[in-house]
This record gives structure tokens, sequence and C-alpha cells, in this order.
């Protein structure tokens, strides 16, 4: 039997390794096969990330913060062999795994601003996506009640997903399709499509499984509006043919659902006396008598549907490894074919075999040779083709926001200690700001979207009510201990960037904060100057 080691130079070899099982593990087939693609492409790989690197990146990546003080400092000065393996193991069990696996879903589902009414109070849903994550909860186990939508959206969650388009078949199928299949069939709409075999049938058959769906009010939780997913049990979707032969009052064909490649759907006839009901607001609308939506929830799920296994190993490839094997994620048609076939297909068959179950995945991912490259390469490349260097990405929303109360040692704060609980997770700075300047960092394909807004925001807006907290925070910290100014300056980058100082950055650091007796400390400045920075901006 094999195991995959990584020798000197990353140059990955096959030795005999007593006590393993008869398959190496996913790890070691990942960086087997691209230590192959490197030699063939002849592409020399990046050195092995150091210790700081490692850290801040993965736990980035899986709990959505960087570390705080006292965590970093630990690990780098941990000499065990295995201390990645046990700080991935720290990370995945954290309660913040699951929040920020959530936050990843919630703009796969939905994106920074969503189509649809009241769609942008999404609390309900962002809960359900959470407690997926903390219970472990098997990919497809989740995605079929997701797309079965049962329940409201204020006490259950999923039905928030169908509500975003409201009365949009077309738009739903548009969506769900490339999510969840990794299948564009948009330009299928209008016309077959002019590159690929799907053709106009194909995406009207999908969106028939939809036809039938209404979105119903069945009362208020708080602030949220509880929306349900209601069903008729009659009416089709009409296909009037190309949109270049479209005439007024033109009627149109009714359309049967059919699964993608696959059969139209068998549906039991309606009772010749059946009477449609008419669905109405602030009450729970009746079960269909059949529901082409659940056929189509069992069909997308279901193990042997090589849409959606590909679909799902392929994409959370590509959110730890910067791109995927089929890119982008949301394109895996016939002509757009993977840069490593073999690979997708043992990842895929791994992940199927292990039940879905996305924790174990991206265990083995982050686990890997590959994923631990530095992001310094020989080749100054956003989306390494051939994955020989790390990925180095812009932090979300989000992840600055819990970085800088992070940094800050916000919660520790006198100020934060007086405060009324607050159910806005970026208080002390509105949302919308963030939104608004760090909401959508990059366009998918590696280039970054950042300019003069975010600069004048870093600089002049509301970063104070964060980083001038009084008594408490790193600020208040630094100024008042009574240790060295060197070890100062120490603890001052593994709270903002997760590493030592260089030996030039502590003699200048030190220069800088050793003032006359009577000055005003420079501390502030220096805080300021390190969580503004480009290198506190991205993940390393």
């Amino acid at each position: 039997m094999k195991h995959v080691l990584v020798c000197a130079g990353l140059m990955v070899c096959l030795l005999a390794t007593p006590g393993w099982g008869d398959e190496p593990r996913l790890r070691d087939v990942i960086d087997a096969d691209l230590q192959a693609a490197w030699q063939e492409a002849k592409v020399t790989p990046a050195p092995l990330s150091t210790d700081a690197e490692f850290l801040r990146r993965v736990s980035l990546d899986l709990i959505g913060v960087i570390p705080a003080y006292d965590t970093a400092a630990a690990f780098l000065d941990d000499v065990q062999p295995d201390k990645r393996a046990r700080l991935i193991e720290s990370l995945l069990s954290d309660p913040r795994f699951a929040r920020h696996q959530a936050d990843i879903w919630d703009q796969n589902l939905f994106g920074r601003y969503p189509p649809g009414y009241e769609t942008d109070k999404r609390d309900g849903i962002q809960a359900w996506l959470a407690r997926q994550f903390s219970e472990n909860v098997p990919y497809d186990r989740w995605v079929r009640a997701l797309l079965r939508a049962e329940g409201n959206s204020a006490d259950d969650g999923p039905s928030m997903y169908f509500a975003q388009y409201r009365n949009q078949p077309e738009d739903a199928n548009e969506a769900l399709t490339q999510t969840f299949l990794g299948v564009q069939l948009q330009c299928a709409r209008c016309h077959d499509h002019p590159f690929e075999s799907w053709t106009q049938q194909d995406f009207y058959g999908m969106a028939a499984f939809l036809a039938r769906l209404e979105i119903v009010t069945v009362g208020k939780k708080e602030n949220l509006l509880k929306f349900v997913v209601a069903e008729k049990s009659t009416g089709d979707l009409l296909f009037t043919g190309k949109a270049k032969d479209q005439q007024p009052g033109l009627k149109g064909e009714p359309v049967k659902p059919k699964f993608l490649l696959g059969e139209v759907l068998t549906e039991p006839p309606v009772p010749a006396d059946f009477k449609e009901v008419r669905f109405e607001e602030n009450k729970q609308p009746p079960e269909p008598l059949f529901s082409r939506k659940n056929q189509l929830a069992d069909w997308i799920t279901r193990p042997d549907n090589p849409f959606f296994s590909r679909a799902i190993a392929n994409r959370i490839w590509a959110q730890y490894m910067g791109r995927g094997l089929i890119h982008p994620v949301n394109n895996m048609s016939p002509s757009n074919k993977p840069s490593r076939p073999q690979l997708l297909e043992a990842l895929t068959r791994e992940l199927v075999a292990h039940q879905f179950d996305l924790k174990w995945y991206m265990r083995e991912l982050v686990s890997s040779q590959t994923y631990q490259l530095s992001s310094r390469g020989a080749e100054d490349v956003p989306l390494p083709l051939w994955h020989q260097a790390g990925r180095i990405r812009p932090l979300t929303a989000e992840e600055l926001i819990d970085s800088w109360r992070t940094s800050a040692w916000y919660e520790k704060s006198e100020r934060h200690a007086k405060e009324e609980p607050s159910k806005n997770r970026f208080h002390p700075i509105h949302r919308e700001y963030m939104f608004q300047f760090f909401g959508i960092p990059n366009n998918g394909a590696g280039d970054f979207q950042g300019g003069l807004h975010e600069h004048l925001f870093l600089n002049n807006g509301p970063l104070p009510s964060i980083f001038e907290v009084g008594k408490g925070t790193l600020v208040d910290w630094l100024n008042d201990a009574t240790i060295p100014v060197e070890q100062r300056v120490e603890r001052l980058y593994l709270a903002t960037l997760s590493r030592r100082p260089l030996p030039e950055e502590m003699v200048k650091l030190t220069e800088f904060v050793t003032v006359e007796k009577g000055q005003t400390p420079r501390w502030n400045d220096v805080v300021w100057s390190l969580v503004t920075s480009s290198e506190f901006r991205f993940n390393h």
C-alpha cells in the first residue's frame, strides 16, 4: 500500500507506509496529482507556508477571523510536529466555524443584494445555515431540506431561498442550476445554447418544476415577515419558442417538468372534480396533491446525480484553493474541461463515499501540502492554474469587522462591558457602511476591486469606534504596559498581523514609539497603520 509524502523541495513521492488503509488519504491523492501537474506544466511550486502564514490563512478560511494574540503566540511557539493538524481540528470544532460557513453560503444562495421583497432580512435562513454546519448535517440532506422549503422563513429558514424569486420560476431555475448543479442554462432561456448542447426545452423543462410556486406571508416574528412556499396542484409554464419569434398575444404551449438530460416527470392525474385553491395571506396554505418542487429537490440531491456531486466537490475546492478544477465553479459545461479530470473524479467519488460530509472534505483539503503552500511563489499569478502557490484574497466585510474587533481587544474594553447587547454583529460600525465599502471585495476571477472609497473609509470612517474606546483595549494596554517596548511591539504584531515583527520593523517601530517624557505616546498611530495596511486587508 502507498502513502504520499512531501519530500525535499516539495516533490511528492509515494512510499510504502505500514498501518494505513488500502487507499491513500484524500489529502495525499491531491498532493500526488498536483505534483504530477507541476512536472507536466514545468512550473515551480512555492515553498511551504510559514507557520504565521498558515495560521492566518486557515483561521480566516475556517472560522472567518484572524487568531487572537494568545492563540498566535502559542501556535508560533509550539514545536510539536503535529501542531498544524491540531490547529485544524480546533478550528473545525470552534463555534465560529458554523457561522463563517453560513456567511459563505448566504452569499452563495443570495448574494449581497438579492432580488425580492424583504430578502435583505435573512436572520432566519442565516441561523438555519449555521445549524446545518454546527450539527455537520450532510450536504445532500440540508440542500434537500432547503429546496423542499418547508416551514416559514423566520422560524425555519429555507423558504426564504424561493422568496427572492417570487413568481419568477425562470429566474429561480437559473440560480438553482448554477449553484447546485454547476450548470449555466441562462442562454437557453431565449434560444438553444449556441455553444453547448442545452436547448430551450431543457431550460423550461427544469423551470416547470417551479412554475406552481407562490410566496405567502403568514405573520411576523419581531422584524421578520414569515414567508412560506405554497404550491398549487395545477398549472404549467407556457413555452412560446425562441425570443426572436415572439409575437404579441402568443399564448404558448404548456411545458412538462423534465429532469436535466433525463426523463419527463410522471405525475398522477388530478381528480376530475378538483378545484384549485386560492392562497390567502396570513393563512397557512394547504399541501398540493403532488409536489413538483419536492420531486426536483429529491432528484437534485441524489448521490448518483453527476451534476450535484461534482458541483459541490468543485465549489468547496475553489473555496479553499482559490479556483475550481473547473473554473468558474458555476460553469461546468461540457466545453469547459477540468484542469485535472482524474483529481476531480477522485474528489467527487470520495465525497459521495463519505456521504457528503463537508467538514471531513474541508479537513482533507486544508491538511494537504498543496493548500499549505506559501502564497509567495515564483510566479505573480492571483489564481494559479495548477495551484502551485497559496491563494491570496481580500477579507470579506464580515471577516474584516470580526478581525478588527479581535485585534483591538474590543470585547475586553470597558465601553463594551457597559453596552447593551447588540444584535448587530457589525457593532459599533453600521453594517451598511461595511457592505457599501467592503461588501463585494472581488469578482471571483482573482481581481481585487478595492479603490479610493476603501482608502477614504479606512482613514476617515468610523474605525475609531473600535480602536479608540478607552480602558481594556489594545491601544490602552500599549500605552500603560510597563514591559519593554520591544515586547509591546511584538504583541502588537501578533494581535494584528498574526506574526512577529521583522528585525527592521522592530528597530523602526521601537524608535517611533519612544518619546520624550511628557510627549503624547504614538501607539495609536502604529495600531492604525497596521490595521489599515494591505497586509491586514488580505489573508496572507
